[in-house]
């Protein structure tokens, strides 16, 4: 795809032909950028497919395997905040550089971590990587590449990106297969061994990819536009003639020079508007940016994407066949992200991302309603299992058929219409003012089960404490009993209804690639004006990436509590708001200058049309 984009540049400015020397350093310099993309997708979907051997394996509650697949969200989150500052401070280079060091490091301390602490350091720094390549990244490009290359180019960082998410995918698969072979043994301890080497192994394999990325920073030239900044023309120089003619290279150079004139000009004559921010033509786009970013989240795009597998194999698939369905998954979202390319500059992105949100409501409402179908099914035993409660208010059970029969005998009709089914289990506790959530564990596992203790619910101090619940008293949650809220055992949903789950998964997937997952950046970048687009997009990405932290925090123990269904519904009915806001409130910017839209906020109508 590289070579198409470098041809694609034939002809362009200047009628010569380009050089091999300069022909090869665009595709190395697109492949660093695709690789980019590759571990930011990496980054997001590595945890799908070894989540579910971790929760078997490590021990932790739900609610701390929800911290780790929301710590690399949290690390985003803060290596956002000062992505751009860095990028100015030190280079766009330098920052991709370190981005790719954290990366490489993050992976070591994932897949030799023995416990919670590390863990969740190792997926924060993972985190933190990706927020500075998601800013740097596509950054480097915009500055790097010629104006006939940008758009394509941006688009193959996107590209990448999801194919990331895919090889992730096909890396899990290998192992699911893998283990798939030793589960046929009936070993419990091999099976809990080949558990844990896979969801390391998952990690080890995903580490090339970034010392492929660091390697390649090193061969490119740092971002000629950086570099005019610093004020070294002479660099400047060099930088574009890297992939550039001498011509092409001039007549850039002489732009930026103009510019920075202007610039010059308009201070020393004090022609800076100094007008508040408070009109108009900047609190609507600003508000448009943070209510359509928001919701970009709130679809549960990136939960769902983590989750995957584990929703797969709680909608009725089995280990094997929930994460070949993950693959599909992938798969689809990389497809459609080459569809969404291919439109978004004929259609618009008012069109697709109203097609595209409008088609996330009817796959969300759906997958819920498959759900709630089994799920009105479910029994809490939770009175049968507060008596299973130790003196030291410590619970182990072991789950199977017989114990799962002997629980549901004791519940009436409800527990009966669902005795000798195979079935999932998780229980909701508490000690004192906190709240926890088990794993889901299921019947037909071997060697499933449940384990409760103080540690996998009350924080270990009062930091930790403040941010599970701000109004809860801890030194009482240290000495409180154990108190058993909730024991849902569900019957698990046959495969076929496992596989419809599937099909509107895929469907959700295809509508979020061919509208919000391509548009919605270009609509931001777009909307907002010149004098606040680089502080206003930085809000309005910091409260993307908060709003999905709080997602991937909360998801398990939510699920664990009302159920994949109310989940789902929830999901529906904030893409609503996303429908309503890109159908009726959001212009159409296809195909207009950054100043035309300015007007159009500023009080010009006419501004956006034809």
């Amino acid at each position: 795809m590289a070579q198409m984009i470098i041809e694609s540049n034939k002809g362009c400015c200047v009628k010569e032909q380009i050089d091999p020397a300069k022909r090869t350093y665009n595709i190395i310099l697109l492949i660093v950028a695709g690789l980019g993309g590759l571990l930011y997708g990496v980054d997001v979907g590595i945890i799908a497919g070894a989540l579910p051997y971790l929760e078997a394996t490590s021990g932790l509650t739900s609610g701390q395997l929800s911290i780790i697949v929301a710590a690399v969200l949290l690390g985003s989150v803060i290596s956002t905040l000062f992505a751009g500052l860095l990028a100015d401070l030190m280079g766009r280079k330098k920052l991709m550089i370190i981005s790719g060091v954290m990366f490489i490091i993050s992976i070591p301390i994932i897949a030799l971590a023995h416990g919670y602490g590390p863990l969740v350091f190792g997926r924060l720094l993972q985190g933190i990587s990706a927020g500075f390549i998601g800013v740097v990244v596509p950054l480097y490009l915009a500055e790097c590449l010629s104006a006939a290359n940008r758009g394509k180019g941006t688009g193959l960082f996107q590209w990448l990106l999801t194919f990331g998410i895919c090889a992730a995918a096909l890396i899990a698969i290998f192992f699911s297969i893998w283990l798939g072979n030793i589960e046929a043994t009936g070993n419990v301890d091999k099976i809990f061994a080949a558990k844990d080497l896979a969801w390391r192994s998952i990690f080890w394999v995903s580490l090339p990819p970034g010392i492929l990325f660091v390697i390649g920073a090193f061969f490119v030239a740092e971002s000629p536009r950086w570099l005019h900044k610093k004020g070294n023309i002479e660099a400047v120089r060099t930088a574009l003639l890297r992939s550039r003619s001498e011509e092409q290279a001039e007549a850039e150079i002489k732009v930026m020079n103009e510019v920075e004139d202007s610039e010059k000009q308009k201070t020393s004559t004090g022609e800076k508007i100094k007008e508040s921010l408070l009109k108009k033509k900047y609190v609507i786009p600003f508000l448009l940016a943070c209510v359509i970013l928001a919701c970009n989240q709130l679809t549960g795009i990136n939960s769902i994407i983590g989750y995957n597998a584990t929703i797969l194999i709680q909608a009725g698939l089995s280990d094997v066949a929930a994460h070949w369905g993950y693959v599909i998954f992938t798969l689809v979202n990389f497809l459609m992200t080459i569809v969404a390319i291919m439109l978004v500059d004929r259609k618009g992105r008012k069109f697709l991302l109203s097609l595209g949100s409008a088609g996330i409501i009817v796959s969300l409402v759906c997958v819920g309603f498959l759900f709630k179908s089994t799920e009105k099914m479910r029994v809490d035993c939770g009175t049968v299992i507060q008596k299973m409660v130790t003196p030291e208010q410590k619970l182990g059970i072991s789950y199977n058929a017989q114990i799962a029969n002997n629980m549901l005998s004791q519940e009436g009709e409800p527990g009966k219409a669902i005795l000798d089914k195979p079935t999932t289990m998780n229980v909701i506790y508490s000690y004192g003012d906190y709240r926890a959530s088990t794993n889901v564990v299921r019947s037909t596992d071997l060697g499933a089960k449940i384990s409760i203790d103080r540690d996998s619910c009350v924080p270990p101090n009062k930091v930790v404490a403040f941010f599970s619940n701000p109004f809860g008293n801890l030194d009482e949650a240290r000495t409180a009993p154990l108190k058993i809220e909730h024991a849902n055992i569900t019957p698990i949903p046959s495969a076929e209804k496992g596989w419809l789950v599937a099909i509107f998964l895929y469907i959700f997937t295809a509508f979020f690639a061919v509208g919000p997952g391509v548009c919605v950046w270009l609509a931001l970048s777009e909307l907002m004006p010149t004098r606040i687009r680089s502080n206003g997009m930085s809000i309005a990405l910091l409260i993307n990436q908060a709003v999905s932290t709080a997602i991937a925090a909360v998801f398990l123990p939510t699920v664990g509590q009302y159920g994949y269904g109310t989940m789902f519904f929830t999901f529906a009915i904030c893409t609503i708001v996303y429908f309503i806001t890109a159908t009726f409130f959001l212009p159409e910017t296809k195909g207009k200058t950054l100043e035309q839209v300015e007007e159009y906020f500023s009080g010009d109508k006419n501004a956006l049309k034809d």
